[in-house]
């Protein structure tokens, strides 16, 4: 329950089910501020308003993505845990090579696929970084950096898990969003809004 939630450990957070990740990133994974950057990176990347993209909580992490057509027809990416395909994708974009170190996709193996929606009460980190990426402009500049200030913190021993969302929500409040609109503006957004962040924690 929610309540469980807010008072994980760092060990327990550190422990995710099917991905070996640095710290950082799995605490990300536990609150899914990771998921919310990714909705943040959707929206300009594929230029899909915010309406159009969604979040749901799959255990298996077998299943990474859903596209939906315009005549209801979905494609989606599936394949076991592991960073090598996207990276070598990455590197190889757009062609396809072919690569004998990651472990091929079976759906027998994999079993049988479940998903959640995304309980506001438990990810409360989520909320905050959607509603950054609403704002638009310095706002997810801003979520980002409060967010590495708090898990910073959490890793630390200096702040509970619960707290992390706190942090980030307050850092939020006070943020005077500006335009994004050069590279000066977002380096002072982070700035702020990390200063901000270690105000909060004292």
């Amino acid at each position: 329950d929610a309540g469980r939630v807010r008072q994980a450990t760092v060990a327990e957070a550190l422990r995710h089910p099917t991905w070996r990740m640095g710290q950082k990133i799995t605490v990300d994974s536990a609150t899914l501020a990771n998921k919310a950057l990714e909705i943040i990176e959707a929206h300009f990347l594929f230029g899909l308003g915010y309406d159009a993209l969604d979040v749901v909580v799959h255990p298996q992490s077998v299943v990474h993505a859903f596209v939906e057509f315009a005549d209801g027809s979905v494609l989606s990416q599936l394949g076991f845990p592991s960073m090598e395909l996207p990276i070598l994708y990455a590197l190889t974009y757009p062609d396809r090579w072919a690569d004998g170190g990651v472990k091929r996709f079976d759906p027998v193996e994999a079993g049988a696929l479940t998903f959640e929606p995304v309980r506001a009460d438990v990810f409360p980190a989520f909320r905050a970084g959607i509603s950054a990426g609403r704002a638009g402009g310095t706002a997810p500049a801003a979520f980002n950096a409060a967010n590495e200030v708090a898990v910073g913190a959490f890793l630390g021993g200096r702040i509970a898990f619960g707290r992390i969302a706190e942090v980030i929500d307050a850092v939020l409040e006070s943020h005077d969003v500006r335009p994004a609109d050069s590279v000066d503006a977002v380096r002072a957004a982070d700035a702020e809004a990390r200063c901000r962040a270690q105000e909060v924690l004292l």
